[in-house]
């Protein structure tokens, strides 16, 4: 007590003053924080940082829509979901945006990121290979039977010919299936159901046509369900369909248990429209398919920065044809060549993927076919097989808002980086290739492996 009274009076004598010096310090720590995060807090940075190459991040966000809510997409590992690393805002749509194509504009960071050009084409590697090999081994898919009497035959049944035209990967996609050891007989066996109607052939059979196709569906699913247990079991939660023709993601509109629940396997991967659902559905890649391999593609002289050609069917190729179309470096073409295409995309270091009336197009799958780096302008696009390939590794997007810079932007990568690009465009253009007889890492098995990833852990008494 003693002791505490002597402490006491002698702070008390005190100067005054002498507590003024560790408040002042404070204070001027306080407004040094204050300051350094004014200046480097993306918080306060003003939208004078217009013109800046937008990464995508490992997986693209899930933006919120008018009708979608904010869900994140995630990547799948054995039948269950695990957060992905992600860039804080869409590598499309950065902090928001609309469909056709125009957007808030962002700042960006370094595409190739803090290991500099050394980029791996997967995610993780040594787990794809692993859980490949299980997929390979065990995974089996159980196919709904039609015969070959069935008036819609040619709907459900593979076709008898090599598949063609731009939605293509439908077709292929089936007819490797039916041949492959995946499927089995035995439902009881079965990590997943197919529903093998083709919507590029109803679309054509006049029976059904554009504006028959959902009453087709509803009326499918509803006789599969009666017919069979297995719809009922989960609701439609272990089965899938496979679709390329932009008009699958509206088939679904009078069965709407099958967009709720079974895994849309598709091509027209936006998921601006919530009939897709990231981290439930999957995007594959349109192809237009191609039989050998260009020669040369990794030796031949590109001279051209960047080239783009097709029909100018959205705001996204208006404003790209507004800006380039006469540029001397950036070739920007509508309405037919005077040069094979083929001999374009060969030609030059960077092909635009450009959103049209779709998000999806053959042009991604046309540039790594051809060697060239993909540019991708495309919002709220789930791009193919993002579960497995780091798409940072061999292609850059793009926001729309940038296409006055693209010049700037491309001129903008180094030799280095982009030999870094270059090289993974050769290391990852097979995955994007189909084959009548399937070879390992081909399309079709990446399509078997995206479905690997979403069977459900959940096991059924059966």
């Amino acid at each position: 007590m003693a002791r505490s009274s002597i402490l006491h009076r002698r702070l008390a004598s005190l100067p005054s003053k002498t507590f003024f010096v560790p408040a002042a310090l404070a204070l001027v720590s306080t407004l040094s924080i204050l300051f350094y995060i004014f200046t480097t807090s993306t918080l306060f940075i003003s939208h004078q940082h217009q013109h800046k190459l937008r990464l995508k991040p490992t997986y693209i966000s899930l933006q919120p829509s008018p009708s979608t809510p904010n869900l994140p997409s995630n990547g799948f590992k054995n039948g269950s979901f695990h957060l992905s690393a992600k860039s804080p805002s869409n590598a499309f749509g950065g902090g928001g945006g609309n469909e056709d194509g125009t957007v808030n504009r962002v700042s960006s960071i370094s595409h190739f990121g803090p290991k500099g050009i050394n980029i791996d084409v997967f995610h993780d590697g040594d787990i794809f290979l692993e859980d490949y090999r299980e997929m390979k081994r065990s995974f089996k898919i159980y196919v709904y039977p039609h015969s070959r009497k069935d008036s819609f035959a040619h709907v459900f049944l593979p076709v008898d010919f090599e598949p063609e035209g731009n939605y293509a990967s439908e077709s292929y996609f089936k007819k490797a299936l039916m041949k492959s050891h995946f499927v089995t007989k035995d439902p009881r066996k079965a990590d997943l159901f197919f529903l093998p109607f083709s919507i590029a052939r109803l679309r054509h059979d006049r029976r059904v046509g554009t504006g028959g196709i959902q009453n087709f569906i509803r009326d499918y699913i509803s006789n599969i369900s009666r017919k069979y247990p297995y719809w009922n079991r989960t609701g439609g939660a272990d089965h899938f369909y496979v679709a390329c023709h932009s008009i699958g993601r509206s088939a679904m509109a009078k069965a709407v248990e099958v967009k709720l629940n079974a895994i849309q396997i598709v091509c027209s991967s936006s998921y601006f429209i919530s009939r897709y659902v990231a981290h439930k559905d999957a995007s594959i890649p349109q192809v237009w398919p191609r039989t050998g391999n260009p020669s040369n593609i990794a030796t031949c002289k590109r001279n051209k920065l960047a080239f783009f050609a097709g029909s100018i069917n959205s705001p996204v190729r208006e404003k790209l044809l507004e800006f380039w179309r006469n540029d001397s470096v950036i070739f920007a073409h509508y309405g037919r060549l005077k040069t094979p295409y083929a001999d374009e995309l060969r030609g030059s270091k960077f092909c635009f993927h450009v959103k049209g009336f779709e998000v999806n197009t053959a042009r991604i799958a046309d540039s790594l076919y051809y060697g060239c780096v993909p540019i991708i302008i495309a919002n709220y696009y789930d791009l193919p097989f993002a579960d497995v390939l780091n798409w940072k590794s061999f292609s850059i997007a793009v926001v729309t808002s940038d296409i006055p810079s693209l010049k700037k932007i491309l001129q903008g990568i180094s030799s280095d980086e982009y030999s870094a690009l270059r090289r993974n465009v050769l290391k990852v253009r097979k995955h994007f290739q189909w084959h009548v007889h399937p070879t390992d890492f081909d399309a079709f098995f990446m399509v078997m492996y995206e479905l690997w990833l979403r069977r459900s852990s959940i096991r059924i008494n059966k």
